[in-house]
């Protein structure tokens, strides 16, 4: 009788690389439930801790991004890097898995090359419409590269590529819960116009910033708001809000725990364009106006939201425009009937459904191929 399967998971950084691998993480446990499951993450980064918390064991590498726009400051993170890559062997030697997956994120880089270099089969999840250079050298040894937008082959070879879309967090499809109950938890009334503003897991600057300094044109309008911040950013708008004389339609909070129930109270969202979050509108079918954020790599954000303005699925803002702009164009649009279903119909004809599932049965397949070698 054979050992069950064993595969681990790398990836991490940020909401949007986490939130997909746990979801094909619990896919994975779903479909097989025997099947063993290790994350490997980044020492320091929000992973160590929503992972755990998911239910799964995750070990941290020491490994850092690299700073483009000062390359003499690199050298520790070379040595970070080097240290990583003896760990992540170690790991992979300890506990023999039979596949990998790399959904991105510092430490995917460094797992999934030892794991190539071992012979341990490789999935590459790549998030956006425009591929990392990670990816794209790691992409050499993949076995399979799952995708979520057309016209992949650019960076991948098109034997490898499987078009799945991105997973998105369990439950946000298939909640139950109605607008007037959903709106009841933020406060708020389930009859009038609301928007959601969220800048990620860790916030956005520019997006903040545009709503702080837009407080009184929000006290005196008639639309509602549920603002999420971000940890780095909840006390100045606490402050700011709760300053303020006449705010009485805005909600904030650092962290939505229920983004199940901020969808549904919601007509519009203003987001930053991270794949993730981009897969969840489309399969909300949500109206939504995306300001990419400039300090990403390959500025993958932008093109991400190209793509769906390109398709009349979003209106697009420049963050260096937001501030002048963001604010007004919400409000216009959110009064707008006819613009918000607009939006909604072309948004929802771009989703793609089951990623997680169809991510985890490549992933298993590779795994028991592997396994049926030993």
């Amino acid at each position: 009788m054979k050992d069950n399967i064993r595969i681990i998971i790398s990836g991490g950084g940020t909401g949007g690389h986490i939130f997909p691998a746990v979801s094909i993480a619990n896919a994975i446990k779903e479909q097989h439930p025997d099947t063993d499951i290790l994350f490997v993450g980044a020492e320091g980064r929000m992973e160590m801790q929503r992972v755990p918390s998911a239910g799964y064991k995750i070990i941290g590498l020491p490994v850092a991004g690299f700073n483009r726009k000062n390359l003499f400051k690199n050298f520790s993170v070379i040595i970070k890097l080097i240290k990583s890559q003896f760990k992540a062997r170690r790991i992979i030697k300890d506990f023999k898995p039979h596949a990998a997956v790399g959904v991105g994120g510092y430490a995917s880089g460094p797992t999934l090359k030892m794991a190539g270099m071992m012979g341990i089969p490789t999935l590459i999840q790549e998030q956006n419409s425009y591929a990392g250079v990670t990816n794209k050298l790691l992409a050499k040894k993949a076995d399979c590269i799952c995708v979520a937008y057309e016209g992949m082959e650019r960076f991948f070879d098109p034997k490898k590529i499987i078009l799945t879309g991105n997973p998105v967090r369990q439950g946000l499809t298939n909640t139950t819960i109605t607008r007037e109950k959903a709106a009841a938890q933020f406060g708020l009334d389930p009859n009038k116009k609301t928007i959601l503003i969220i800048g990620g897991s860790l916030g956005a600057r520019t997006i903040n910033n545009c709503v702080m300094h837009a407080l009184d044109k929000i006290a005196d309008d008639d639309i509602q708001f549920i603002w999420q911040t971000g940890k780095f950013y909840i006390n100045e708008a606490r402050n700011a809000v709760n300053n303020h004389p006449k705010m009485k339609s805005l909600h904030v909070t650092d962290f939505i725990t229920d983004m199940a129930a901020a969808y549904c109270a919601s007509d519009l969202v203003i987001s930053r364009s991270g794949a993730g979050s981009i897969s969840e509108f489309c399969l909300l079918g949500k109206p939504v106006i995306l300001v990419p954020s400039p300090n990403v790599a390959e500025d993958h954000q932008t093109k991400n939201a190209l793509a769906l303005v390109n398709k009349k699925a979003a209106l697009y803002v420049k963050d260096s425009e937001a501030e002048k702009d963001l604010i007004d164009l919400a409000v216009k649009t959110v009064k707008n009937q006819n613009t918000l279903n607009e939006l909604s119909i072309h948004i929802a004809k771009l989703a793609l459904k089951d990623s997680a599932n169809i991510i985890a049965a490549k992933v298993y397949e590779l795994a028991l191929n592997y396994q049926k070698k030993q």
